[in-house]
Order: C-alpha cells, then structure tokens, then sequence
C-alpha cells in the first residue's frame, strides 16, 4: 500500500463515489496520481477537453463554498459544464422521488451527478436507480472528496504516505469516518482523539481496522504523541444546534500549541473548513507555518477533477 510504488493503471471499476469503502488503495491512488496530473497541467497553463460535452448536475441540500466552487471550476477546466441545483430549484425531497429525479436528469442529458446532502441514503438511492454516475459531495456519514484532497495534500508534502500517522480531533463525524477509511487504506496509522459517547461510525471503524492500525483514544495528549498530522472540524456540524455540554466536553480536544508540542517536530495541521478559530482550533494552529489548510482547500479542485475524470469520461 505504498502510494510511491504503485504501478498505475490509468483506469479505476467503481461507476460512483458514494464512500470510500467501496474503493480499492489502487483506486485511491489513481485518483491521486491523476489529481497531480491535472494540478501539474493546469499550473502549466494547459486547456484540458477530457469532458468536453458533458454536464455535471451539482444538488445541494446543504451550502458550500468549496464544493460549489471547486466542482463548478473543475468540471470547467476539463471542458465541461456544471449546473447548480439547490434545494430551492428542484422537487427532490419536496414530493418529487429519488428515483423520478435521476430519470429525469439523464433524460435531460446530465452526465453526472454530484449531491451534497443531509442523508446518505439520497446518494446510495440516486446510484441504484439511475445509470449516470454519482459522486458524494458530502453527507452527515461521510466526505470521501475531502479526504481524497485531504491524502493529495498530505502526499505532497511529506513525499510519501506509508507510516505516518494521522490523529483528528473532536465529535467522531463524517469528516472522522471517511479519514480513518481513505488513510488506512493508503497505509497510514489514524487514530480518532474525542470524547466518550462521540466516538466515529463502528462500521466505517471495523472497515478501516481491516487495512491498518486504527483505533479511537479519549486522551487528546496521548493521542497527539508522535503525529505527523494533527487534523479537526466544527464541533458542530450544518444542522445540528449548538450544545452548550456537547461544546464543552469537545474544547478538551481543541487542538493548540499544547497538541502541536506533542506531535513530531514538522508536523502538519489539517481543517476542512470553514474553521472556528478559538473553538476547534487556535489561531496560533491554524495560521501558523504548520497549518495547510489552504492548500488542502485547493486541492479539493484537483482531486475532484481526477474523480470527474475517472467516472465522467
């Protein structure tokens, strides 16, 4: 599972992208391998037209400026188009089924589908009745995109993947689930630092233990020990009402410059954002020569036209 002796194959089974579960290390790292490709071309200065022609349906239940953006950009700077749907446009979830939605969308000639929504189940109902495929922007489940974007940054920097360690910080969410899934698979240690009762999804758990060394510690210092990436989220995610219990139990795991002290010396931060600063993390953290959060922002761009490029083309 080592990223840098992997042979490439330039080609990938899965039709969809609906969690990370359902994809091999191999696939994992040719959408890495691809996502450098496109960031190196478009660096460079170099028009792409691998989806010429086709149309990307974007459904968004919940708000995003790096999804929107990255996905509406990405399939641009492959020749494409992408059309925004909010909640707003369209019947899904307002008396229209799953199942009329997709059939209208491909009879429309939509190429794919990216949904960003509340229920994991809307994008698992989207791919079993349609033909096109479907790509999770995000669910209160899981987030493969970002991790996906998450291991391309965490590769560029430290050069490889295999053996490092990566300890995330605060309420076990979707953020935590696909992170343990996408970097155990990729032969990274993940351990899940958070309080007792906001421990990750035991299935997405017990698939990443298959891989590699993954557990759940309720001891932040401990957890810190050793890490070569310190990562977190929102203590709240979209939806959810603010707990004044819930928040209180989680600033026990605030990453700091406590945390960061614990960690080895060239260590890197990780937020998916947008970021609390003073609540999830410190500013010291988060703008600091160790944090690189921007570049992982940007790098949803190039990993989520490496995932268009596999499924779409």
């Amino acid at each position: 599972m080592d990223i840098n002796l992997h042979q490439r194959t330039f080609h990938i089974q899965n039709k969809h992208l609906l969690t990370l579960k359902d994809y091999t290390p191999s696939e994992i790292f040719e959408i890495l391998y691809m996502a450098r490709d496109l960031k190196k071309s478009l660096k460079a200065g170099e028009f792409r037209t691998d989806l010429k022609g086709k149309t990307l349906a974007m459904i968004f239940a919940k708000s995003s400026t790096r999804t929107r953006v990255s996905f509406e950009m990405g399939i641009r700077q492959l020749g494409g188009e992408g059309l925004f749907l909010s909640s707003n446009d369209i019947q899904l979830g307002r008396g229209e089924t799953i199942h009329d939605t997709v059939k209208v969308l491909e009879r429309m000639s939509i190429s794919g589908i990216m949904i960003r929504t509340f229920k994991q189940s809307d994008v698992e109902d989207l791919a079993k009745y349609g033909t096109i495929p479907i790509i999770n922007g995000l669910t209160d489940l899981c987030h493969p995109c970002q991790v996906l974007a998450d291991l391309l940054t965490i590769w560029e920097r430290k050069r490889d993947l295999q053996g490092r360690k990566l300890v995330f910080f605060g309420d076990g969410n979707n953020m935590a689930n696909s992170l343990m899934v996408g970097c155990a698979k990729c032969g990274m240690e993940v351990v899940v630092a958070c309080p007792e009762g906001y421990e990750p999804d035991q299935g997405f758990l017990e698939h990443a233990q298959k891989y590699g060394p993954v557990s759940v510690s309720h001891d932040p210092k401990a957890a810190a020990k050793g890490a070569d990436v310190l990562y977190t989220d929102v203590f709240f995610s979209m939806g959810q009402k603010p707990d004044p219990r819930k928040f209180e139990e989680m600033m026990r795991f605030q990453v700091n410059d406590e945390l960061m002290a614990l960690a080895k010396p060239d260590a890197m931060f990780l937020h998916c954002l947008p970021a609390h600063r003073g609540e999830e993390v410190t500013a010291s953290v988060i703008d600091s020569p160790a944090s690189f959060v921007f570049d992982e922002a940007e790098n949803r761009l190039h990993a989520q036209k490496a995932v268009m490029y596999f499924l779409m083309k």
